[in-house]
């Protein structure tokens, strides 16, 4: 009797660590072909003129090991004066801050979920303000993106540069 209840309380928890192990995405390093549709919510420009970034927009995007392992999709570039902060993974997604100073200062929350290995689906959503000339304007849009793995080879695409921060 007490081997049975052994055999049956380690097959549970055999099971519980199977099901565990088929719930996280495993990411793939490589090239991810990102489609991204940036709206803006409060423009700094005046009315009439159209912001730059409208519409939605198609790049390749090359993760390596260390880039999933840090922050397990594409996140925005930080180049300038813009920080990813407070990263947070899952099996399945990972929640992060960008907080920028400088000509365009504030805040965004990204979100990015992938429920398989080969797709993952974000947001992007900031506010802050733009320094145009003496004067500062609020400012504040959203990023819808999704990426799709293509392969391993990255090809001429380079690897994103994991930002020292």
């Amino acid at each position: 009797m007490r081997k049975t209840r052994v055999w049956i309380t380690l097959s549970c928890c055999l099971f519980a660590v199977a099901i565990a192990a088929l719930a996280q995405a495993v990411r793939k390093p490589g090239l991810y072909e990102t489609t991204s549709n940036m709206i803006w919510l409060q423009s700094p420009m005046p009315a009439g003129m159209t912001m730059p970034g409208m519409g939605p927009q198609t790049t390749q995007v090359c993760l390596t090991q260390a880039w999933i392992d840090k922050y397990g999709a594409p996140v925005p570039s930080t180049k300038g004066d813009c920080q990813i902060v407070n990263v947070a993974l899952k099996p399945t997604g990972m929640t992060a801050d960008m907080v920028c100073t400088g000509r365009m200062p504030g805040k965004a929350t990204i979100e990015s979920s992938w429920p398989d290995g080969i797709t993952a689906k974000g947001k992007v959503h900031f506010l802050g303000a733009m320094q145009m000339g003496p004067n500062s304007k609020p400012i504040e849009w959203t990023i819808d993106s999704t990426s799709v793995y293509k392969g391993a080879d990255c090809g001429s695409v380079k690897p994103l540069v994991i930002p020292a921060n």
